[in-house]
């Protein structure tokens, strides 16, 4: 019958001084965001040098886009490495034959400064993306209120607002004068006729032509206003409505230019972050390194660092 001796382990003394040092990890964090508003500032001379309010003058959109971007990448980049660097370099040593847990610590230093400078960076961000946020979506809504109060009148017509409610729709149509109506009052005011049209053009957006019914009744209104006869107003009413409809798809793919632009920075955002991750992690373990090895490094040629 064998007889298997327990094993015991025995637990190894941790080395002297702290597990986690908040000091290092907040100068990195600190020489991170120096550095890239240093940068950045620089970045931004660099653009207004190339780009001119003069036609035919300067880089492109497209070319400055590029460019702005690329430079953006390695100025995160170079500003996590550094500050990555100096928590790593600035850190106690810890004397331990442990390599694995020694290595882990050097990038978790890296990390720690990171994720600090993203954090603070976010939060400082918010309030500014809150209110511009706010502001966005007030003003597109008085751009669309005032697009709608004005699609067939001109913005001279007062403080009018056209009510978009479908009750009222179905009363302009309900109160469409007929063929036969008498033609002995006076013509209607813009104002008047303001609301009216610009609910049924509204209204018909969404399809293709405008609805036979429709039609024939904002031609009534374009002919009492203007004296014009039925089939020249169906002219103008149809002129008009397709001037809308090209509009409206001309903001429209505006608007989702927009979304695809605003797309691609938030998926090259994420990608910068990665790597200015993996970047102040890799510069953690290099200063703590040097650190070990007491490697001198020189800035601009001095052996200082300043």
């Amino acid at each position: 019958m064998a007889v298997v001796a327990p094993v015991t382990t025995v637990a190894s003394e941790l080395p002297g001084g702290r597990y986690l040092e908040w000091g290092p990890i907040f100068v990195g964090m600190l020489g991170t965001l120096a550095i890239l508003v240093v940068l950045m500032t620089f970045g931004a001379a660099l653009g207004l040098s190339v780009v001119s309010p003069q036609p035919y003058a300067g880089l492109s959109a497209k070319s400055v886009a590029i460019l702005a971007g690329t430079y953006a990448i390695l100025a995160h980049v170079g500003a996590f490495a550094a500050g990555g660097y100096l928590a790593g370099r600035m850190r106690t040593p810890w004397a331990t034959p442990d390599e694995v847990e020694k290595h882990f610590r050097d990038g978790g230093y890296g990390f720690a400064v990171w994720a600090l400078g993203v954090v603070l960076a976010a939060v400082v961000a918010t309030s500014g993306i809150g209110a511009a946020i706010k502001t966005a979506v007030g003003a597109t809504t008085a751009v669309a209120a005032a697009g709608t109060a004005g699609a067939a009148s001109n913005p001279a017509v007062g403080n009018a607002v056209a009510s978009m409610q479908p009750t009222d729709y179905a009363v302009d149509r309900l109160l469409a004068p007929g063929p036969n109506a008498p033609a002995g009052g006076a013509a209607p005011t813009r104002a008047e006729l303001s609301a009216p049209i610009a609910r049924t053009f509204a209204a018909n957006l969404a399809n293709p032509q405008l609805d036979a019914r429709d039609r024939t009744y904002l031609a009534q209104l374009v002919s009492q206003r203007t004296g014009m006869p039925q089939a020249d107003a169906e002219k103008r009413v149809d002129e008009a409505f397709t001037e809308l409809k090209a509009a409206e798809q001309k903001a429209r793919d505006a608007a989702d230019k927009a979304r695809k632009a605003t797309l691609i920075a938030a998926f090259l955002a994420a990608a910068t972050l990665a790597v200015g991750l993996a970047a102040a992690c890799a510069g953690s373990a290099l200063g703590a390194k040097h650190r070990d090895e007491r490697t001198l490094v020189g800035l601009f040629g001095s052996r200082r660092f300043w």
